[in-house]
């Protein structure tokens, strides 16, 4: 069977499922009924299960909710600077781009995250049980399937915690009304400390290769595993631990930087499943993603002017010399398009609308390389921390670079240097507000002020002022806790900022 069709009847698996489901965020689909008595027999119904996790990563059977690519786009760009409004801008996309957000706002929602965190809880707490039920289910291959939802738990927590800081922490499935737990919210510290305990529970049992490059590119492997605790770690300034998660990815020899040639673009991103690639969300044919009417029919977003003027640069002598992942990459330059998504061989073909399958991808070789160097700036290592960076960029043949070449000696300047060229690699893969706020909460907010820069550059002269003001508020850098969740579970606390 195809990976659309496997995806697809995992997606009818799950609706059969959300048909009794409850309606807590928290509680998204039973565990009494059809799942307790009829499931749960046997290892093919596990690797079904499992399954189901990747396609509830793709679309909300029950359309509800955006597709979580679209939330993961929405969340890491838009409070940067890569990223300005399109004619077709909806109100509370508007207002996130202007950091004039409200509790009301529906971009602050989670309700599609805790929906997959339900799933894997619930693949968690049944797949151990059909063990004694199917003798022809292996303990190893239990604690791999038990592996990949562990770490694609984490993974949407890691999304949360970024974005809303302090969140309820659920870690048992939930089966029905009769039994919903109202959570209160857990620390963003806390929680970090429960990622950090369950990645490193799935990394030894996590499979290296299942056989195809399809499944190691789309599901969850220990080189997957292992990306995901370099970011947190780096998340939590535990420097050391972060390079010794990102040097066992390097040592694998399982990855390497696609060439910067013309390939370039078709390989990584129309494609999909390059050999620099670790974790996608594999759209298809069969499941389009969400990102043609936001970026190309009635565009909603466009890459700001400063994108190719500032973060790739031109060189206005030579047509020819440019940075590969610029022109008619990130970017159509004809008309300011976000391209990545957009186009078909990198230059100004446009992809048709049954064409807009690309991949959401989560992290490749290039962010492993460019998190080690990172870490490396704090630890006196700024000189490989550099080499690393050229490495990147003589990939891409990049222009010289707006910020001055740093001393390999002043930590805070080469990490800086590592997010200018973040900014070029990750343009509009979701990356660059986690990006800004990791480099400015470090040393007690000592940087502060690369995050307000970067956050007001493109709004209007007018508002600049009570932006920057609001960015001065430290509590101001999280989302608002919904606020339908707010009046459905007592329990749950506005965060500060919000607050009336």
């Amino acid at each position: 069977m195809s990976k659309g069709n496997t995806i697809k009847l995992a997606l009818l698996t799950i609706l059969m499922f959300v048909a009794t489901s409850c309606k807590k965020y928290l509680t998204l689909y039973p565990q009494d009924g059809v799942i307790r008595q009829e499931f749960w027999q046997n290892k093919e119904q596990v690797q079904s299960a499992v399954l189901g996790l990747y396609a509830s990563l793709l679309a909300d059977p029950a359309g509800k909710d955006r597709q979580l690519a679209e939330y993961m786009f929405l969340w890491g760009e838009l409070r940067g600077d890569n990223v300005i409004s399109g004619a077709n801008v909806a109100t509370d996309e508007l207002n996130m781009l202007q950091d004039n957000i409200l509790s009301t706002n529906t971009l602050a929602k989670w309700s599609a995250v805790y929906r997959t965190i339900n799933l894997c809880n619930i693949l968690i707490d049944y797949a151990p049980g059909v063990i004694a039920k199917d003798n022809t289910f292996t303990q190893a291959q239990l604690n791999s399937y038990l592996a990949e939802a562990l770490t694609l738990r984490s993974l949407l927590y890691f999304y949360l915690v970024r974005t809303f800081r302090d969140v309820p922490l659920k870690l048992k499935s939930t089966g029905s009304d009769t039994d919903v737990q109202q959570l209160s919210k857990t620390s963003q510290a806390d929680i970090l400390t429960q990622i950090i305990k369950d990645l490193n529970t799935a990394e030894p049992t996590a499979t290296i290769s299942y056989g195809n490059r399809a499944s190691d590119k789309g599901r969850i492997t220990k080189y997957t595993v292992d990306a995901v605790l370099a970011d947190v770690y780096l998340w939590m300034d535990n420097y050391q631990d972060c390079i010794d998660a990102c040097d066992k990815v390097i040592n694998s020899g399982q990855f390497a930087l696609v060439p910067g040639d013309s390939g370039f673009f078709g390989n990584l991103y129309y494609s999909g499943n390059s050999s620099e690639s670790i974790f996608e969300f594999q759209f298809d044919s069969q499941i389009l993603n969400s990102f043609y009417t936001a970026f190309l029919q009635k565009p909603r977003f466009l890459a700001s002017p400063n994108v190719m003027s500032s973060v790739f640069n031109i060189d206005f002598l030579d047509d020819n010399n440019y940075d590969r992942r610029g022109r008619f990459v990130s970017v159509n330059t004809n008309n300011s398009q976000i391209w990545k998504y957009s186009g078909v061989t990198g230059d100004a073909t446009a992809r048709s609308i049954d064409q807009f399958y690309a991949h959401w991808i989560v992290y490749r070789y290039a962010d492993v390389l460019l998190m080690k160097a990172e870490a490396m700036a704090y630890l006196n290592r700024g000189t490989e921390s550099l080499d690393i960076i050229n490495t990147i960029r003589t990939r891409a043949k990049a222009l010289p670079a707006t910020l001055e070449f740093p001393s390999p000696t002043d930590a805070d300047a080469v990490a800086l240097y590592v997010l200018d060229e973040r900014s070029r690699e990750f343009a509009f893969e979701g990356k660059r507000w986690y990006d800004l706020l990791r480099y400015a909460k470090r040393n007690n907010y000592r940087n502060l002020n690369e995050l307000i820069t970067a956050s007001i550059s493109n709004m209007p002269g007018n508002l600049q002022q009570s932006a920057t003001a609001k960015l001065k508020d430290l509590n101001s850098h999280y989302l608002p806790i919904p606020y339908n969740e707010i009046l459905n579970d007592p329990n749950l606390v506005q965060n500060p900022f919000y607050k009336n």
